[in-house]
């Protein structure tokens, strides 16, 4: 959910549940082919399964994919994976946890779809999904499950309708969770100063570029063969031999262009989404992912395209003067997003159910 943009202008069964895992033959998979197994429509005569592949569609840092699920005949546990924390960027695991929530907002829609009703709650660590009979429903958001992707691209600058807007921000109601959307091109502007100053900030940490780099996919095979991270053509950069792609990396990955790339992109955006919670505790971090992840699919219903500006928020020092700019108080910003129509890119992967069903 909360994946950079990098490269600039370069370069299984559960507790009374048997699940059945996809054949043998997905062991070596094309990118083609795994984009399909990854992002294909609903398939019938698995419908546990299937639940886990959707709610592995959501946003999530890094695309690291921080979970587990656990599957009974009744419910679905999703619990973090802090072997797949980045400490450099989410020390707190405030995004771990906003990833989380995501999933669980996937996993609700999926169910919806396939004749039941999911209600998801927060215990200790986990989110428990409990599951009953309902009536079937395909949504617009769930629909959007599929097509959903976090566009970091230029946008074409034309600005969203009222009717648009309003969508969005209902979308984004959740107890606990505030919402400001920002289409003033001069606040818009003073957001991309905070984005620019936080991506500097970034920059110049050692610990930070040495994450991020550890999660770059820069060929096709290289990004079938972890199924996870951050693939370079998902964010519009040529795809290279790995090998090549990491001897180049310092030269084109430098500070001022990804500066001058992010103020492009801002300024071809309509708006801007900062989203921010009652409380700075777990239980909140995911009723935040639950919002983001419904903006994004009612934003992709809407032929809309979105990418995470989250700079703000990530750098500890810049959080509170962010903070103090929003007029939010004590108030966190969790997350900040920009949205717009833009082109689709090449997609990003997930890991198969069975590799994330413990």
């Amino acid at each position: 959910m909360l994946r950079r943009h990098f490269l600039s202008g370069a370069l299984a069964a559960g507790a009374g549940v048997v699940l059945d895992p996809v054949n043998a033959d997905a062991a070596s998979p094309t990118y083609e082919e795994a984009v399909e197994r990854t992002w294909g429509p609903i398939r019938t005569g698995r419908e546990r399964f299937e639940l886990v592949r959707f709610a592995t569609l959501a946003a999530n840092s890094h695309n690291t994919q921080p979970w587990t699920f656990s599957v009974a005949e009744d419910r679905i546990t999703i619990r973090p994976d802090f072997a797949r924390r980045c400490p450099a960027v989410d020390p707190d695991n405030h995004h771990l946890f906003v990833s989380l929530g995501c999933a669980a907002e996937n996993l609700v829609h999926a169910a919806e779809a396939m004749g039941l009703r999911a209600e998801p709650d927060f215990a200790g660590d986990s989110i428990v999904v409990r599951l009953a009979g309902g009536t079937a429903k395909r949504s617009p958001l769930f629909s959007a499950i599929t097509e959903r992707q976090c566009t970091r691209a230029n946008y074409d600058g034309k600005p969203v309708d009222n009717e648009a807007l309003r969508l969005l921000e209902r979308a984004c109601v959740e107890p606990g969770v505030s919402a400001i959307a920002l289409t003033d091109c001069a606040r818009m502007k003073v957001v991309g100063d905070y984005v620019e100053q936080g991506n500097s900030a970034q920059m110049r940490d050692k610990a930070f570029m040495t994450e991020l780099t550890d999660w770059l996919r820069f060929s096709k095979a290289d990004a079938v063969a972890h199924m996870d991270g951050l693939f370079s053509a998902a964010s519009g950069n040529p795809v290279l031999p790995a090998w090549l792609a990491r001897a180049l990396l310092r030269f084109v990955f430098t500070e001022s262009g990804e500066n001058k790339k992010y103020r492009e992109q801002i300024a071809s955006s309509a708006g801007i989404l900062v989203l921010s919670t009652d409380a700075n505790d777990r239980r909140n971090w995911i009723a935040a992912g639950r919002a983001c992840q419904r903006f994004a699919l009612q934003a992709t219903a809407l032929g809309l395209k979105y990418a995470f500006i989250n700079q703000p928020v990530e750098v500890p020092e810049l959080r509170p003067q962010f903070a103090a700019y929003l007029g939010l108080g004590v108030r966190r910003p969790d997350l900040v997003l920009r949205f717009g129509y833009g082109p689709s890119l090449p997609r990003s992967l997930r890991r198969p159910p069975e590799q994330v069903i413990a």
